[in-house]
């Protein structure tokens, strides 16, 4: 398989500055990289939610976990960055972000809103009680 820099794994795939630089920021923070298993089952049915196959190649699975780990990785370092200057993470900061992609803005939002909903909802549940 070409393109498997440094041992990446099964899925090599390029990217290698980027991921040099998730690698070195895990290591920092005294993590591991490869925190790898915990989407499948999701994005297994994400995958054929949008017309793959039902069971689709657990190669292609865990190419897509790699991909979506990474990407989240990413964005909670540079969240970090834009929140070093008030000294803690906040969700503005990842919607900051994301501000000029419309699509991901309107879905954050949107989740943000049906958590609000949610928690209201489990406390009058609870209040109920």
């Amino acid at each position: 398989m070409q393109g498997n820099e440094g041992g990446e794994g099964p899925s090599g795939g390029g990217g290698g500055a980027g991921r040099a630089k998730g690698k070195a920021a895990a290591e920092e923070f005294g993590g591991s990289k490869k925190k790898t298993g915990i989407f499948l089952r999701e994005l297994r049915l994400m995958m054929y939610g949008f017309g793959d196959d039902p069971e689709p190649l657990p190669e292609s699975v865990e190419l897509v976990e790699e991909i979506a780990i990474e990407y989240i990785t990413d964005m909670v370092h540079r969240a970090q960055e834009v929140a070093a200057r008030r000294g803690r993470l906040t969700t503005e900061d990842v919607l900051f972000l994301i501000r000029k992609d419309p699509r991901k803005f309107a879905r954050a939002k949107e989740l943000l809103a049906m958590n609000v909903e949610l928690k209201e909802a489990r406390k009058a549940f609870q209040e109920e009680q």
